[in-house]
């Protein structure tokens, strides 16, 4: 049996210091300031882009920005985010989104979306749940050639509303259904 030296531990704990480094909680980050930076910036162009969005802030309860997902895929497809819960125009959580797929596809794009919870439950729900995902209650607005928001009563009154923008790059057969929306620190 070998002896554990002074010297053999210190080497051993130096060695394994960059591993432990990358296990930050995120306390005294600044990740938050950054996911916020960008929120601001998202929903600045997004009202001043899409005016008709600011009536659907106004009338939800909630939002959850997320300022830049980036997806990829060739046959197996994956995408990531991270992003921001506001209610009351103030941030209360960080979240991240999360998706994988299968099937044929191929390319890759970035896009902003924010979802609108536009009732109280849907909200509740939301937070509440350790991982949310995005499913069939969900009415998807996308903005059209002319560059204007199309939404009509049935989107106004589903409990969450997702606009999607800013897309930039080619990926056939994307969508957000099946995105995971994760609780994070930054």
């Amino acid at each position: 049996m070998s002896k554990l030296s002074r010297r053999s531990f210190t080497l051993g704990a130096l060695a394994a210091s960059p591993l432990l480094a990358a296990c930050g909680n995120g306390v005294g980050s600044t990740g938050g300031q950054k996911i916020d930076a960008r929120v601001d910036s998202t929903l600045n162009y997004l009202y001043s882009t899409y005016p008709n969005t600011q009536d659907l802030a106004n009338k939800s309860t909630g939002q959850l920005v997320m300022p830049l997902i980036t997806e990829g895929g060739f046959i197996f497809g994956g995408g990531f985010g991270r992003g921001a819960l506001r209610v009351g125009g103030a941030t209360v959580d960080y979240y991240s989104a999360t998706k994988g797929s299968v099937g044929l596809q191929i390319g890759a794009q970035q896009f902003a979306h924010v979802l609108f919870f536009m009732t109280e439950d849907a909200l509740t729900d939301f937070r509440a749940a350790s991982g949310w995902v995005a499913g069939a209650d969900i009415e998807y607005v996308f903005s059209d050639k002319g560059e204007n928001l199309r939404t009509d009563t049935t989107t106004i009154t589903s409990p969450v509303v997702a606009v999607i923008f800013g897309q930039a790059g080619a990926l056939v057969g994307v969508s957000l259904e099946g995105t995971k929306y994760t609780r994070i620190i930054p």
